[in-house]
């Protein structure tokens, strides 16, 4: 399942699951748009993640919070807590290890 976030409060209510999936992006950004598809693709097999999608330009406090300075950038989060980040396009077994399947 994909969330579009929208805000700060949006984010921290998300982030209590088991299994976070977080997708930083910007809608100019070729690489992002290269990874959407494959990151929707791993959420549409897996329902138990959770994945949440965040414009950097519209939810900049975020990615500041997370120091996010390069996108794209994926967090993968327990329970509130940043377990693992990647940056960059990466193929769908990479995405599937990532987020530990």
């Amino acid at each position: 399942m994909e969330i579009e976030i929208k805000s700060a409060a949006q984010f921290d209510e998300e982030i209590k699951g088991e299994k976070v999936l977080v997708d930083f992006y910007a809608t100019w950004c070729g690489p992002c748009k290269m990874v959407a598809p494959v990151i929707a693709q791993v959420a549409g097999e897996h329902p138990e993640l959770k994945v949440l999608k965040v414009d950097v330009d519209e939810v900049s406090d975020l990615a500041a919070r997370y120091n996010v300075v390069s996108i794209p950038t994926m967090l993968y989060i327990e329970k509130g807590e940043v377990v693992r980040s990647r940056l960059g396009f990466a193929p769908k077994p990479q995405i599937e290890q990532f987020v530990g399947f």
